[in-house]
């Protein structure tokens, strides 16, 4: 080891208190999806691998930088359907609920989310670092995001709690998170039927739906940017000490791509710009992702599947890989859990690409903090981000040393 990367590694990225301190640097910075404080969020990652000795570049692209917009202007829509229908105006709620359906289900990810380019566009900041042999005929992708949400009544921690710790409701029997995002889908299916069979009650429930999650989103759409730290500033700075240990000893026989998006939290926006650009110089055949969200609560876990409307399930094959090695390296994981929104992964696995997501869940099977003001640097697990970058580390030499 050169006298330079011996100065880099003292102290090392991964140490706890370094960890925390480059934590609270990032979440200082208040950086909602495709805004002034995103790009600086990007520029501040591409400094903080400089100076590790790492090159990484900033691609921007289009973005309209909120999910609030389109699904509000959907749950809008799916209001005034259902008050149609109820009004006997048969044919104007089916058109309504027709067009509000096919809005909705194409903002959720990974579809082509084409309402949102209508709407008001500003710029989103991607990270790209490539480490390893240039030549490499095999590549792995290793993605985080930088950008930060907004907060939300939907996310008060306090729901969780009364659902499972004050009602009782035994937690063992979910693994998967509840399909948030289905009834708002349902309102326009029911301002639908009632127009074709006549029947009111469908269209209340729909009004009801549609209202509601139109409120909800004006809700978020208002409420400031949480610091992020926990999602998704952990695996930020995961790909630094990633950095560091690559840059210290090379992989042999793949390339590296550390990646961290922006404008994830708007629906994977910067991911689906990466893939529009990328994917077709990736080979499925010869490319692993491993998506890495919201390491920061007490337990890790790898999904198994995630998905807005319908479930995409992750491979088995990757799935192995990185079960054997948590198992290898001691490492505990919340087995059998299954997301009912989405990650930068989702984007990827849809493509066809060997795909794992690692996350972190509390007891009740929930991100710590997750969207809410205690989002902070103090409120992270980072035993449980050690574990993440140890397990990361793991998966990137085994795929240098063996493919699938």
């Amino acid at each position: 080891m050169s006298g330079t990367t011996a100065e880099i590694r003292e102290p090392g990225v991964a140490e706890p208190d370094r960890l925390r301190d480059l934590l609270t640097e990032l979440a200082g910075i208040e950086r909602p999806s495709a805004s002034e404080g995103e790009r600086r969020a990007a520029e501040w990652v591409v400094n903080r691998l400089g100076e590790l000795g790492a090159q990484a570049r900033i691609e921007t692209a289009a973005a309209h930088g909120t999910y609030w917009w389109p699904l509000g202007i959907g749950a809008g829509a799916s209001a005034l359907a259902n008050l149609a229908a109820l009004r006997g105006r048969r044919m104007l709620a089916t058109a309504l609920g027709v067009a509000a359906a096919a809005t909705i289900a194409d903002d959720y990810p990974p579809g082509q989310r084409r309402l949102r380019r209508l709407l008001p566009q500003s710029e989103t900041h991607n990270v790209i670092c490539e480490l390893g042999p240039v030549d490499a005929e095999r590549t792995v992708v290793v993605v985080a995001h930088h950008d930060a949400a907004h907060s939300g009544w939907i996310f008060s921690p306090e729901i969780p709690e009364l659902i499972f710790h004050r009602l009782g409701v035994p937690i063992e029997l979910f693994d998967t998170s509840p399909a948030l995002m289905w009834p708002l889908l349902a309102s326009p299916f029911l301002a639908i039927a009632s127009a074709l069979t006549g029947r009111r009650t469908p269209a209340r429930l729909g009004a009801l739906l549609g209202a509601g999650y139109a409120a909800s989103m004006a809700d978020i759409g208002s409420r400031d940017v949480v610091p992020g730290a926990n999602d998704n500033g952990t695996a930020v700075v995961l790909l630094l000490a990633l950095a560091e240990r690559l840059l210290a000893e090379p992989t042999g026989s793949v390339r590296v791509i550390l990646l961290s998006t922006g404008s994830e939290e708007s629906f994977s926006e910067g991911m689906k710009a990466f893939g529009e650009r990328h994917f077709d110089e990736l080979p499925r055949e010869s490319t692993f992702f491993l998506c890495v969200d919201t390491v920061g609560s007490p337990t890790l876990s790898v999904l198994r599947g995630e998905g807005f409307v319908r479930m995409h399930e992750y491979p088995a094959d990757g799935l192995a890989v990185i079960d054997g090695l948590a198992e290898e390296l001691g490492i505990e994981t919340v087995p059998n859990l299954r997301l009912r929104n989405g990650t930068d992964g989702l984007e990827a696995l849809a493509a066809g690409y060997p795909t794992v997501a690692l996350c972190s869940v509390t007891d009740l099977k929930q991100p710590a903090n997750y969207h809410w003001p205690s989002d902070t640097a103090e409120n992270v697990d980072y035993g449980t981000l050690a574990e993440a970058i140890r397990l990361s580390e793991a998966l990137i030499r085994r795929l240098d040393d063996r493919w699938l």
